[in-house]
């Protein structure tokens, strides 16, 4: 099966050209001339995206801000900006890379190709995860520390299991109820506080190793 490759740009004969380029490369190919019409073929769920920054009405940082917490697929952004400021914002607002244009095909290709082999590679690893003194079994949904296996709720566990796999990642508490909890859960993300202070206390009971950070003003990451 061909991947799938949506490519967000307000210009039109630069859809065209990287169309036509990746389509014959064997891609699937889906385009969106603006923001709006961008977030609206989200559900194609493509395998990668391509976007644009410098669109206008709603700029690549917003849809990028708006669609991170429904697509986990790798965003690259495409951008004419080269102050370092811009860079950041992109990717902190959830993009995995930057290209400057004018750029080279071949190397937007590289880049497209190193991307996708990296979350096949992400998708078939072992179910486990090993660090230090802690191991996460994802079949049999256990955390060991040492010898000790500890005693978690099913939440605590999702949780763990959920920043695990997104190791150095930063999720808000909206972002964590949603992944735990279900898109239409009914409750109050601040319980998710509540959980990680209770799953740090636990990791404290055979363990000084600090695997949970906090980001302040920004949410959680399990530390690398």
């Amino acid at each position: 099966m061909a991947y799938k490759i949506l490519i967000i740009d307000d210009d039109t004969e630069l859809l065209k050209m990287l169309r036509k380029y990746f389509e014959i490369k064997k891609y699937e190919i889906i385009t969106a001339a603006n923001g709006k019409e961008g977030l609206n073929k989200i559900n194609l769920q493509p395998d990668i995206i391509v976007l644009d920054i410098n669109m206008p009405q709603m700029d690549g940082i917003e849809v990028c801000q708006r669609i991170r917490d429904k697509v986990a697929c790798p965003i690259l952004f495409l951008t004419a900006r080269v102050e370092e400021q811009d860079i950041v914002n992109g990717l902190s607002s959830g993009g995995d890379d930057y290209i400057l244009k004018p750029f080279s095909l071949k190397e937007l290709d590289a880049r497209i190709t190193a991307h996708l082999k990296r979350e096949t590679r992400h998708k078939s690893r072992i179910k486990c995860c090993f660090q230090g003194e802690l191991s996460v079994d994802y079949r049999a949904k256990t955390v060991q520390i040492h010898t000790n296996y500890l005693e978690l709720t099913r939440l605590e566990y999702e949780i763990i299991e959920f920043l695990t796999m997104n190791s150095g990642m930063v999720f808000d508490k909206d972002r964590i109820y949603e992944k735990v909890c279900g898109f239409d859960a009914e409750g109050d993300s601040r319980v998710i506080t509540e959980l990680i202070r209770r799953i740090r206390k636990k990791f404290q009971q055979y363990t000084e190793t600090e695997y949970i950070e906090t980001v302040w003003g920004m949410g959680y990451r399990w530390i690398k």
